[in-house]
């Protein structure tokens, strides 16, 4: 039997991608995080499914209900919130996988940050702009980041940086980023990217810690910065430019 990590979305049950839901469907054990992943999508699983909520389970435990389902026979829908692509804690499930012998399959699915850009109405890379995207996160209470990984290093590029899990610390953010990026600077939060009750957050790199904090956004939220967020004045793509000349591969 196979485990399957499928990419349940950034918060709408109906952002899962059709194979996800179809896998979902089949599957008769479910393991989920119950904190981010929306109830609704649950009722898509088997009516006799065996479901887990790992929010309050370490890595070993997920592990033994993942072996354990595997054999009894059983296809798992292990359900991730966003991609398991980025910030998902995949690889060490998929790790330990490896070492049972038990295969599995990666579903992917809309990440927060691509969510987040359709709430702000936002391409995130635009012509003679910005090309480039950095996600990241910083270290706090959590795994610490690699060495030339910090905010101060990745702010000299002068890309549009994408942070997840740091709205607590907004204001270190706003203090790291300045530098780099002026007080002027578009920049944006969007917390509960997609469910009912979004927030979105809208100003400069100078004005944003104070509305995070007026909004009560702590968690849950990704925070943008980079010029990218308040181009109006660029050039047409080359993609669908009249002087193109389309014979040419």
């Amino acid at each position: 039997m196979t485990v399957y990590f499928i990419g349940a979305g950034p918060g709408a049950a109906d952002l899962i991608t059709v194979r996800g839901a179809r896998v979902l469907a089949a599957s008769p054990v479910c393991l989920y995080a119950g904190s981010l992943v929306p109830r609704e999508l649950l009722a898509s699983c088997p009516p006799d499914a065996r479901l887990v909520d790992t929010a309050q389970l370490d890595i070993d435990r997920i592990t033994a209900e993942l072996v354990g389902a595997h054999r009894d026979g059983h296809d798992v829908a292990r359900l991730h919130s966003g991609d398991p692509s980025v910030f998902s804690a995949v690889n060490e499930q998929m790790r330990r996988l490896d070492q049972a012998g038990v295969p599995y399959e990666v579903v992917p699915g809309v990440p927060a940050f691509a969510a987040a850009a359709a709430s702000l109405k936002r391409e995130l890379t635009v012509p003679t702009v910005g090309q480039t995207v950095i996600l990241t996160r910083i270290a706090q209470q959590a795994t610490a980041m690699p060495e030339g990984e910090d905010l101060a290093t990745l702010g000299r590029s002068g890309a549009l940086i994408v942070l997840h899990l740091a709205a607590r610390y907004v204001d270190r953010v706003v203090a790291e980023l300045l530098p780099h990026y002026g007080a002027e600077c578009p920049a944006a939060v969007v917390a509960m990217a997609s469910r009912p009750d979004e927030i979105v957050l809208r100003g400069t790199l100078d004005s944003i810690a104070e509305q995070v904090k007026a909004a009560g956004v702590s968690r849950t939220a990704v925070i943008m910065v980079g010029r990218t967020l308040g181009a109006e004045q660029f050039h047409d793509s080359h993609l669908y430019s009249p002087a193109r000349d389309r014979h040419v591969c």
